[in-house]
């Protein structure tokens, strides 16, 4: 009822004996609060907050609009609906290295496990897309110290993305994930990846984790969590794929109710009340409030 019972350090915890396992973990991207519990109900292993997600859900494109006060706000509001780890898209920081240590604390205050800060320039571009530009190692490099610097729990992920292999070579791509562990990256996470062969060349060349992401019409193929895992990955996101459904969904009924003039033929499709009801927990919240107000009330005063 009302928030998670486990506490965000409890989480962040959590999250580093996750990515310590033998295993390639999975984490769906999340939308809203409401999306987050049913991806706890369907016993995944941690929540991804998306920025292109956060930003799509203010009409906005991905392109680096969205503040930090309005990233850290929703992914607080997205951490305190689960007892899962939580890992969040910090951008680049949000500015430079001063920035970007704010940035990791404000996160921090927010309840998230964890955040990755990337080495793009400002305004950034959607990971897959194509026209991305990086900046240099040295920046790249003290965006990861300045956040490792700032933290406070040191159980608070700090990934770095690196976008270079959009332009460069493998094995650039793979000097500069190198560097980023030096500086403090916790895990790498290599955007954009060509096929599973990088995967595992990435993989078996750094000494931390490997994120992989899984995201549709993009420029990696939709492995499997069993391949990834294989090539030596730890960890993989979903980002988009629920606001896709979702979105999909949401154009599918109304077309529906244009048509026909009611949205019957959809209803099949919808997500019960008693489905909704179960996943807000009704009943537990009903169930605090007859204990903490069932009593009588008084008789007149004399």
């Amino acid at each position: 009822m009302l928030y998670s019972h486990v506490t965000p350090e409890a989480k962040r915890l959590k999250f580093r004996e996750l990515l310590a396992e033998d295993r390639c973990v999975q984490f769906p991207g999340t939308f809203t609060p409401l999306a987050t519990k049913v991806i706890q109900d369907k016993g995944f292993d941690g929540v991804y907050i998306s920025g292109g997600v956060l930003a799509n859900e203010l009409g906005l494109p991905d392109v680096g609009l969205t503040t930090l006060t309005e990233v850290a706000q929703r992914g607080a509001q997205i951490a305190r609906s689960t007892d899962l780890p939580t890992l969040i898209d910090a951008d680049t920081g949000f500015g430079e290295p001063m920035n970007v240590a704010r940035t990791i604390q404000e996160l921090e205050n927010a309840g998230v496990s964890g955040c990755h800060i990337e080495d793009q320039f400002n305004p950034k571009r959607c990971g897959h897309l194509d026209g991305k530009s990086v900046v240099d190692l040295e920046t790249a490099v003290k965006r990861i110290q300045a956040g490792v610097q700032a933290r406070r729990d040191p159980n608070f992920v700090i990934m770095a993305r690196t976008d270079i292999r959009a332009i460069e070579p493998l094995e650039v791509a793979i000097e500069r994930a190198q560097a980023l562990v030096e500086a403090g990256a916790d895990v790498i996470f290599p955007e954009a990846l060509r096929d599973i062969s990088e995967f595992e060349a990435v993989a078996s060349a750094v000494s931390v984790p490997v994120l992989a992401n899984m995201t549709e019409f993009g420029k990696s193929e939709l492995f499997t969590v069993q391949q990834l895992q294989d090539a030596g990955v730890s960890m993989v996101i979903y980002p988009v794929s629920a606001q896709r459904a979702a979105m999909g969904a949401v154009e599918r009924l109304l077309d529906t109710i244009k048509a026909d003039g009611t949205q019957q033929a959809a209803v099949a499709d919808m997500q019960t009340r008693a489905r909704l009801y179960e996943t807000v927990d009704y009943d537990g919240y009903g169930a605090f409030d007859s204990n903490v107000f069932n009593f009588e009330v008084p008789g007149g005063r004399s």
